[in-house]
């Protein structure tokens, strides 16, 4: 069950946006296939960094399955994708291939991940959505998710994080 603090901004949100994103971006996990990943590795393009509960139960399927849908639309604005939960990355691996998604999963086995952006409860990852800009830091939090059309949402977000980093000459 989600506690209020779950439903509201947690307190690490407003210390990513405010602070030195440097510690959360070093945090190792590994992917679907075994590889080390860090976010950090991913500075310089917007990235989107959905967690999620469980592989392969209905709402994580149907998020999973909206983001593999989106994934070109996501790629022509060089942002990556990457879906989080604390399930192990062979648990990734059969999800992944089950459903075709082209994206990274993380495995967040030691729960640093999800304890570092505030959305775990108990052993699993809340269902949550971080938008993070070029240089690391959280332009967007999108906080107790509704699967159906999220990742629309979230494509709509970094289509205009994208464009107005553009118009600012970036």
């Amino acid at each position: 069950m989600r506690t209020l603090r779950s439903r509201l901004m947690p307190q690490p949100v407003d210390q990513l946006r405010a602070g030195d994103p440097s510690a959360i971006l070093g945090i190792e996990v590994h992917d679907q296939f075994g590889r080390t990943h860090r976010l950090g590795d991913y500075r310089g393009q917007p990235i989107v960094v959905y967690f999620y509960p469980k592989d392969d139960t209905p709402g994580c399927t149907l998020e999973g399955k909206e983001f593999r849908d989106l994934h070109e639309k996501f790629h022509s604005l060089e942002c990556a994708v990457v879906g989080v939960s604390t399930d192990s990355s062979a648990s990734h691996r059969a999800f992944a291939d089950k459903h075709g998604l082209q994206f990274t999963l993380l495995s967040d086995e030691h729960r640093e991940l999800a304890r570092a952006f505030g959305v775990l409860s108990g052993e699993i990852a809340d269902r949550a959505t971080f938008v993070l800009d070029r240089d690391g830091r959280v332009a967007r939090a999108f906080l107790d998710v509704t699967p159906r059309s999220h990742a629309q949402r979230v494509l709509n977000f970094v289509q205009a994080l994208v464009e107005s980093h553009r118009m600012i000459g970036g």
